[in-house]
């Protein structure tokens, strides 16, 4: 399954949910894209409910279907609440963390980071953006690559990072210090709907 290269702001709409968690997409048109975006819809059925809950959260983390599909069933040989998990293992991805660092303003950006080899966990340069990063690595960038425009733009930009993250400003990088718990994530996902979706 090809990756979707489309407007972010598209899918946001489309699921009303902001997938960059800013807001800025709904901000001036929150409806559906689209001649009929603003038309008034029916009731979702329970299962285009979960559908629906089930895009937000693969738009948010620009996860294709198949990696969307094997991540949750890891989650279920876990211990503890597969909901909860699920959105641990998602929060765990390289790409996703490089974001929440700082590195880029958005997922994509950091995607793209990473898939450019401009990434180094412990040191060693990774170019998978799936990559799951364990608690205790430390994320970086290349030594030539720590004065990126791109990079410093984004750094400049960014006030205050999740807890579950530490970030040494001299060192220019970022330890994942603990899985982060489900309080400190997105509060308008529903992840139990995403269970019932797939153990229907």
């Amino acid at each position: 399954m090809s990756r979707y290269t489309g407007s972010s702001y598209k899918q946001a709409r489309r699921v009303g949910f902001s997938i960059s968690e800013t807001g800025k997409e709904l901000a001036r048109r929150p409806y559906g894209p689209g001649q009929h975006g603003n038309a008034r819809k029916g009731k979702l059925s329970d299962y285009g409910t979960q559908l629906k809950e089930k895009q937000k959260v693969r738009f948010m983390y620009g996860v294709n279907e198949r990696q969307f599909r094997k991540t949750f069933e890891e989650a279920a040989k876990m211990k503890g609440i597969q909901g909860t998990n699920f959105l641990r293992l998602l929060e765990s991805r390289l790409d996703n963390l490089v974001y929440r660092i700082g590195f880029a303003t958005t997922r994509r950006g950091a995607r793209q980071l990473v898939n450019h080899g401009h990434v180094t966990v412990n040191g060693k340069k990774v170019d998978i953006p799936s990559y799951r990063v364990k608690v205790g690595d430390v994320i970086s960038l290349k030594e030539d690559d720590k004065n990126l425009k791109v990079v410093t733009d984004s750094l400049s930009k960014t006030n205050k990072r999740v807890e579950f993250i530490s970030y040494d400003e001299g060192k220019m990088q970022g330890t994942y210090v603990r899985l982060p718990e489900r309080n400190e994530l997105n509060a308008d996902i529903n992840e139990p709907l995403i269970v019932e979706f797939y153990n229907k």
